[in-house]
């Protein structure tokens, strides 16, 4: 494994625990491990998650589950800023391929304090991952992307992209729920500015680069909501602010009815 990955110290020091710790539970089951999200992108900053694929030989049995899910409850514990902010996916050389439909539930686990690995289903979007991961992403181990992942047909990306938009967003608008933190409200915001560069110009951008594509494609007053957005990442933990609660839902308005 190659210990300078990254140019961040605190980064490459957990990916290395984290492949260790992998391996001691897949043994040679594990075919590679590889960074995308923005690590891969090139705008990774301390308010960033570790994005991981780990691709194994064959699809991941509930034994080896239970393991994995104990291993990832271990590492939530360790002291280092990236314990509980990185995200990733464990898909067996077959499914990461391409898209199956008949065959995308994977374990998974998100950011955050609690989270648990899980059984998660991997729709077409997940083909974003699929793409990053081809083009640029970053090998801890194993063979290069390119040998492990079909190219990604964009036409049909931007198709699912579009439904995605109407049943995720588009169903905040009338949801009685309140969106409760800020950290939530800014990932609206910003995912919704990937989500309608992937639509409107078929490209893959990390979220600082579709939200600068946003601000300056779309003007006031949604620049002003992208730029709270923004800072937003950094004050997760804050309550949304009410005024920029409605601000978002008409947002997600505005961006429907631009497809």
């Amino acid at each position: 494994m190659n210990n300078n990955l990254t140019s961040h110290e605190s980064v490459n020091k957990f990916v290395a625990e984290l492949h260790m710790r992998m391996y001691a539970v897949l043994g040679d089951e594990l075919m590679g491990l590889y960074l995308d999200g923005s690590l891969a992108l090139g705008d990774f900053d301390e308010h960033s998650d570790i994005d991981f694929v780990a691709v194994t030989r064959r699809a991941i049995p509930e034994q080896t589950f239970a393991q994995l899910q104990t291993m990832h409850e271990q590492l939530a514990q360790l002291n280092s800023p990236w314990a509980v902010q990185h995200e990733g996916s464990y898909l067996s050389m077959r499914e990461l391929r391409r898209h199956d439909p008949e065959s995308c539930t994977y374990p998974n686990i998100e950011r955050g304090v609690g989270e648990r690995l899980k059984w998660a289903r991997h729709d077409e979007t997940w083909n974003v991952h699929r793409h990053v991961l081809r083009e640029r992403g970053i090998v801890v181990t194993g063979p290069a992307p390119r040998d492990l992942v079909d190219p990604i047909d964009f036409d049909a990306l931007r198709t699912h992209m579009r439904r995605c938009m109407i049943d995720w967003p588009g169903s905040l608008i009338d949801d009685d729920q309140p969106i409760g933190h800020r950290g939530y409200q800014s990932y609206i915001v910003l995912t919704l500015c990937r989500m309608l560069c992937t639509v409107e110009l078929g490209e893959i951008r990390s979220k600082p680069a579709a939200a600068q594509w946003a601000k300056s494609m779309l003007g006031e007053p949604w620049a002003a909501l992208i730029e709270h957005a923004w800072i937003g990442r950094s004050n997760g933990g804050e309550p949304a602010d009410p005024v920029y609660v409605v601000r978002t839902k008409s947002f997600v308005r505005f961006a429907l009815a631009r497809l």
